[in-house]
């Protein structure tokens, strides 16, 4: 080895090889160096300094953002170096809440491990004397700021990853902190419910929601009958909890597992990934041959879909339509099934086990709930199912396999690989060769749609048109296509997103995976459940014909559109505070909405809310009027627009707001 490519680790003589840094170095050599904001997919950092080293001649530097020279001699583990790491451990934990047994990553904590690692025993500084508040606002998540050790990773992972950005630092000094803008929930910002930031947080400032309370309330009512539906990246991911290696198939044991918990019945989410792909196709070739609303977007990412509703209004009409496996399991349950087997919907409870931590989010939306009875009652990541087996004292690895249910229990190879970047895309080429020539295709595997890379493309002969198709996985990479689209420079038919770093196998909900290699040996498990199932084509599935035959006649029929297809909403505002104006305690009141939003404030809305406020108060009944500004009733071309309780009135000028009280407002007060 010659000397002057090489470097000095704790005087072993080390070859550079083009490691953009000194951390990357020593990894390579058996050395871990603690860190708690370096992730090799996100920007370099430098702020949490547990990565120091001492090079000569140089002192303590952060081996993160120092590239090694060659003639470097380092030193990872000299007494300088131990002192500096334990004092900023020292320093993280006097600052941090130390309620470790009730919090959801004990055991998983990075600064827990690494305090324990240095024999960090004593805290010299002393305690944050101000508890800041919770954040229990959204669906998915539980953000905790007297945990957060400012390391900017979630901040980082948000804006670069994902391309949002709903997290930054704020304040300064010892009052720093990580929120959203002007300190707003998370519900209240355009935060997608993806949950990557909890997945690279090292300890509990932002963590899953855990809802293993609510399932076991579920599981002990005796009046309810309690199902279970299992997501197909479960199933290469639950192991790792139990100490099994990544991407091992451990699907019997997942269904023995439920079972042992006291789940009724245990089906399988990819029977409806296949009847996704069967939807999902009909509607892409309807498409294609009237030459309309393309490309065509996925639709089984509740995250991207989120996303697009913020960011990509224009698009929501090239969104495909369908719900996602999730939801169409649901549905199926509740409006068909349920008849089935003489049973209420209400009496049937629909458990999810996911990787995802958007499917929480989607599964409370009200236009997946029939009657005020949702079609998922309760979503479950697969740490929190993790959590529901060791609380019950189950030894996963020495479980026996056992099978799924019927009829919710037979699947194909197209409806598992909808676990992976890639996968949604392909069960779709599988499917569309057929259906346009009523040929089966001979190329089962499309390897061009596989991989890990950030932007995925392939071109598809069917029935001599080609048919482009691209895949993305992570939301900016999902914003920079979209931005090529709108400007001419990408032509695709068929685009697949997932919000998610390599797709549902990387979900937030999932183990946390501490490198992308764990995530891709997932992915080669996915390959491996297709390769082993005994169909791998959606449209061979014998139970989803039986589906049609029984109860949704053919795809895209009336029926179909019922149970299995949705909508979308334009979600561009954040939501803002109102300002309450006249507000009333009385029980049968009428409630009005004055948008005050740019658009409608430059329409005239304000001279119309005096105006509402004058007549509001010269009635006889005023202590029944709840009057109140908003900020975006989203009909921003119409206005100015008001809302009176769930009626929405547009073009209410000055001129015409005593009319609209009127007609409108004064007959609902007598």
């Amino acid at each position: 080895m010659e000397q002057k490519n090489a470097v000095y680790i704790d005087g072993q003589l080390v070859e550079l090889n083009g490691e953009k840094n000194i951390l990357e170095l020593t990894r390579k050599i058996g050395i871990e160096i603690p860190t708690f904001c370096y992730h090799s997919e996100l920007s370099l950092y430098g702020a949490c300094r547990m990565c120091v080293v001492e090079v000569e001649g140089r002192g303590i530097m952060a081996s993160c953002s120092t590239p090694p020279a060659p003639g470097m001699k380092i030193l990872t583990n000299s007494p300088r170096v131990q002192r500096v790491r334990r004092t900023v451990l020292e320093l993280l934990l006097a600052n941090h809440d130390r309620e470790c047994t009730t919090c959801d990553r004990n055991g998983s904590c990075k600064l827990q491990e690494l305090a324990n690692r240095f024999g960090v025993k004593k805290i010299r500084f002393g305690e944050r004397d101000v508890k800041l508040p919770l954040d229990h606002s959204s669906h998915s998540l539980v953000r905790d700021p007297n945990k957060c050790i400012l390391c900017g990773d979630c901040v980082r992972m948000c804006a670069e990853v994902q391309g949002i950005g709903v997290l930054d630092f704020a304040g300064r000094g010892s009052k720093t902190v990580v929120t959203p803008a002007f300190h707003k929930n998370l519900a209240d910002v355009d935060c997608v419910n993806c949950g990557q930031c909890s997945a690279v947080c090292p300890t509990g400032a932002i963590v899953v929601k855990d809802e293993t309370d609510r399932a076991w309330a579920f599981i002990h009512n005796p009046e309810k009958l309690v199902v279970v539906q299992v997501a197909p990246a479960v199933r290469v991911a639950l192991g790792e909890e139990f100490g099994l290696p990544a991407g091992e198939i451990v699907t019997g044991k997942v269904v023995a597992a439920l079972k042992r918990l006291g789940f009724d019945k245990v089906f399988d989410t990819s029977i409806a990934a296949d009847l996704t792909v069967i939807e999902e196709t009909h509607e892409f070739i309807q498409r294609l041959q009237n030459g309309e609303r393309l490309p065509q977007f996925t639709s089984c990412c509740p995250a991207w879909v989120k996303f697009a509703e913020h960011n990509g209004v224009e698009y929501l009409k090239n969104l495909s339509s369908c719900r996602s496996p999730q939801q169409m399991f649901g549905s199926l349950v509740k409006k068909y099934w349920a008849k089935e087997i003489g049973k209420k919907p209400e009496d049937i409870i629909v458990v999810s086990i996911m990787p995802c931590t958007a499917k929480k989010y989607e599964a409370a939306l009200p236009q997946f709930a029939t009657g005020g009875i949702p079609d998922v009652d309760l979503v479950l990541t697969t740490q929190e199912l993790a959590r529901m087996i060791r609380e019950a004292g189950l030894v996963f690895d020495q479980l026996d396999v056992e099978s799924f249910d019927t009829p919710f229990g037979f699947t194909t190879g197209a409806g598992v690989i909808f676990g992976t970047t890639g996968g949604v895309a392909e069960a779709v080429l599988r499917a569309a060769h057929e259906f346009v020539t009523g040929k089966p295709i001979d190329q089962i595997n499309f390897e061009a749609v596989r991989g890990f890379a950030h932007r995925k493309e392939a071109t598809v002969e069917i029935a001599g048109q080609q048919i482009k198709v691209a895949v993305v996985h992570g939301l900016a990479n999902a914003k920079t296509l979209l931005q090529e689209i709108k400007e001419g420079k990408a032509d695709y038919q068929i685009v697949e997103v997932m919000a998610c770093p390599g797709g549902c196998v990387g979900g937030a909900g999932q183990p946390i995976a501490p490198t992308m290699e764990t995530k891709k040996e997932r992915a080669k498990g996915i390959y491996n459940a297709d390769k082993l199932s005994q169909l791998r084509k959606a449209q061979d599935n014998p139970v989803v014909t039986k589906f049609y035959d029984q109860w949704l006649a053919k795809p895209n029929s009336a029926a179909a559109h019922e149970a299995l297809h949705t909508s979308y909403s334009n979600r561009g505002r954040i939501n803002g505070e109102e300002i309450e104006l006249l507000t009333s305690k009385q029980p049968d009141t009428v409630d009005i909405a004055v948008c005050v939003g740019t658009c409608c404030y430059l329409n005239g809305s304000y001279d119309t809310l005096q105006k509402l406020m004058k007549l509001a108060t010269a009635t006889d009944v005023k202590d029944r009027i709840n009057l109140h500004a908003t900020f975006c009733l989203e009909q921003c071309e119409q206005g100015p627009v008001i809302k009176v309780d769930d009626e929405i009135i547009n073009g209410v000028t000055p001129d015409t707001v005593e009319k609209v009280f009127a007609e409108k407002i004064r007959p609902k007060l007598g």
